[in-house]
């Protein structure tokens, strides 16, 4: 593999190219549904290529193949050259791509169990286990249960003499259980929806998980969920769980800081930002205790690894510091716009995928409140919990969010459970109102391994840390 690398930067230097890398990429999938007490899905995938992308007078050309062979590499280097030139003569502005010091080295997720290593018998009958215990409850008519194990194989090479290589490993589970009554249906998810929770860690996190003995609370918060009453309509104090707190700095942080979508090069998919350049440095994103890190070096998290495509070392970077934003997510090409170098976001979906500006770990740090005392110390409001449903505007300013389960509290204490909670926001004023954070014992890390963005179209895996946190004055339920 070396030696077919090496004849590919050795053909780059020969045509004179401003720039050039190369990424081999080895990728197994495997994934259990289980559904209703039957495997409904079982997959296991794998799939292996390169891609070359070359910078030549200004502007990029990218092309990749699934055929590792000397002839082959030859002819994409050669396409992926030709859509290059092409590009230089139609380019606006021009592209800049600062040299860096070569990076030589090896990374590998830390794990205590390897998670293919599992005898598949025993993670169906896990599966079928759990599903089990939630179908029992006479009011659950739909159960579901899900497990991923990932593994990446990364080679990577530069002109600029980087030669890195990754093995990266991941995997998650979790259940669902869908109580039906009349024309009502409730959704509760354990440890959270979509699929569950994910992590750069083996086997050892799935067992963590300790789905069997969440199952049968799960089914019985579904069925609850049928004759609670209605979420209110009104402005009031919302606590948000780490979980729902995770999609929220998902959606109106991680995205409006990507700097591809501040300068309009990633628009038609996902949208731009409100997010501006001159913003950095000054603009108050949140309330002084708010503080946010990009931190690609944080064990366990879905969006840890060693580089990333472009050969830049993962990082912790402040975003958000008391409030102010300080920074953004960049890549080697657009970090010049803030007078910085790349703080190591560019990541490709395999190897027929360019590489986009994605988030890493995005995380909000810990403060100092328990989530006990958060509640006591709030005279009305509703602790929310597991996101349900979400929408958000392409510039990420507006939004409304759907959680599975709510609780109202009164008097400084947790009350009655409410169904179908929403609650809606502007994201500076939303993130102005943000008066407590949980403390270090109240943090999670929670995956997110569904992250969209690019097209054709690209699934990143990236992760949230976060504890409960306090907001106020929000509107929740339905506008009157």
């Amino acid at each position: 593999m070396k030696e077919l690398i090496q004849n590919i930067l050795d053909l780059a230097k020969l045509k004179k190219v401003d720039y050039a890398d190369i990424r081999v990429v080895r990728r197994q999938v495997q994934e259990i549904e289980v559904k209703n007490g039957n495997v409904e899905a079982l997959t296991h995938d794998e799939d292996m290529g390169f891609g070359i992308r070359i910078l030549f007078k200004g502007a990029w050309g990218f092309a990749c193949s699934s055929k590792i062979r000397k002839k082959e590499m030859e002819d994409v280097f050669g396409k992926a050259l030709k859509i290059a030139r092409a590009s230089s003569k139609a380019r606006g502005e021009e592209i800049l791509f600062v040299s860096r010091p070569p990076e030589i080295d090896r990374f590998k997720t830390s794990i205590a169990v390897d998670p293919f290593s599992i005898p598949l018998e025993r993670k169906v009958d896990l599966l079928l286990s759990c599903d089990d215990i939630m179908r029992r409850h006479k009011k659950v008519k739909i159960s579901e249960a899900f497990m991923g194990s990932y593994e990446t194989e990364k080679t990577f090479a530069s002109t600029e003499g980087s030669f890195i290589e990754q093995e990266i490993v991941e995997c998650g589970a979790g259940i669902a259980a869908t109580a039906i009554e009349g024309g009502e249906v409730q959704v509760r998810s354990y440890p959270n929806s979509f699929r569950g929770n994910f992590a750069t860690r083996g086997y050892e996190w799935i067992e963590s998980l300790a789905l069997l003995e969440h199952a049968e609370r799960v089914a019985e918060e579904a069925a609850q969920l049928l004759m609670a009453k209605s979420c209110p309509s009104k402005v009031t104090t919302v606590i948000l769980d780490s979980s729902q707190l995770a999609l929220q700095i998902h959606e109106s942080i991680g995205h409006p800081v990507e700097l591809d979508r501040i300068l309009g090069t990633e628009a038609s998919y996902a949208g731009t930002s409100f997010v501006k350049l001159e913003m950095v440095g000054s603009f108050r994103y949140g309330s002084p205790i708010v503080n946010i890190v990009a931190d690609a070096t944080f064990p366990g998290g879905l969006g840890t690894f060693g580089y990333d495509d472009e050969g830049v070392k993962a990082q912790r970077v402040p975003i958000i510091a008391q409030g102010i934003l300080v920074n953004l997510l960049t890549s080697r090409e657009t970090a010049r716009h803030l007078g910085k170098e790349s703080n190591g976001t560019m990541r490709a979906d395999g190897w027929n995928r360019i590489p986009l500006i994605r988030m890493t770990n995005i995380n909000l740090e810990p403060g100092e409140w328990t989530l006990e005392g958060m509640v006591a110390d709030t005279e009305e409001g509703l602790l929310l919990s597991t996101n349900r449903s979400w929408s958000i505007d392409d510039k990420r300013i507006n939004f409304q969010f759907g959680t599975e389960i709510g609780w109202e509290i009164k008097g400084g204490k947790i009350g009655e459970m409410v169904k179908n909670p929403t609650y809606t926001g502007i994201t500076p004023q939303f993130w102005n109102s943000c008066d407590a954070i949980g403390n270090r014992d109240h943090w999670q890390m929670w995956g997110t391994p569904n992250c969209g963005k690019g097209e054709p179209g690209q699934v990143a895996h990236v992760g949230h840390g976060a504890a409960p946190a306090r907001f106020r004055n929000v509107q929740v339920g339905v506008m009157k």
